[in-house]
């Protein structure tokens, strides 16, 4: 068994690669590649300060200025300061997917208007196609609403969503990538075992969620309930990422 203070994290390959052109711009899918790993590594990190019962947050010292003797404080420092460095790359690389997804769809309507396509501009952002929960964002009338930029990555997928239930009543959908859920977030998710508490303690009464939808973030509000005709209080299925 790995100690616990040793975890094993993965390096992350999540740096574009050197080219010998430097105006060349990385495809659409290396982008993806790059968010999946930054996405992968960070949570492996999450997981080495859960390990030490320790957020991003957690005082390393005593009351009285002297490092905690409880905690392996040097590596905790070390996996802060590597998050602090990956979250930045996280962005930067959501921002060019965003520039990139749009550039692309850019190109595939003015391919359809010469080709004489008489699709709508509803109907050709749908056709524009998704890879891996990745395009541009619409607005639904499910009363969700598209919230600020992406700034944390997300530690859930959902995998499934029952339709009449209380997670498809607020707007959820298969393949979302879940930043927030309530309080739980991916520094403190406990492998989903604090979502779990959130559902429990909020049955009834609303809860923000708020998700990776096509390259935004979208905020919905999820009211657990069981008299929706279905098992469970939400009607959907998470997994880790």
């Amino acid at each position: 068994m790995d100690s616990l203070h040793s975890p094993t994290i993965p390096s992350s390959t999540a740096n574009p690669p050197t080219t010998s052109s430097s105006s060349s711009k990385p495809s659409l899918q290396s982008l993806i590649t790059q968010k999946e790993a930054l996405e992968a590594e960070l949570s492996a990190l999450s997981s080495v300060l859960q390990s030490q019962g320790a957020t991003m947050q957690t005082s390393l010292t005593t009351f009285d200025g002297f490092p905690r003797a409880d905690v392996d404080v040097a590596q905790i420092r070390t996996v802060r300061a590597r998050i602090v460095r990956l979250k930045n790359d996280w962005k930067g690389v959501m921002e060019k997917v965003e520039v990139a997804v749009l550039e692309g769809f850019a190109e595939r309507k003015k391919g359809e208007e010469e080709e004489g396509d008489a699709m709508t501009g509803v109907e050709s952002a749908e056709g524009a196609g998704h890879i891996n929960g990745v395009g541009v964002m619409r607005t639904e009338a499910s009363g969700e609403r598209a919230a600020a930029p992406v700034i944390e990555p997300p530690f859930a997928r959902v995998n499934a969503v029952v339709e009449g239930s209380p997670a498809a009543t607020a707007g959820l959908k298969a393949e979302d990538r879940v930043v927030s859920f309530g309080g739980a977030d991916w520094q403190n998710h406990e492998r989903l075992g604090k979502v779990a508490r959130e559902v429990q303690a909020n049955e009834g009464r609303e809860v923000i969620v708020k998700v990776i939808r096509e390259g935004r973030v979208v905020e919905l509000k999820l009211v657990p309930r069981r008299d929706w005709g279905g098992r469970g209080l939400l009607g959907c299925h998470l997994v880790p990422v």
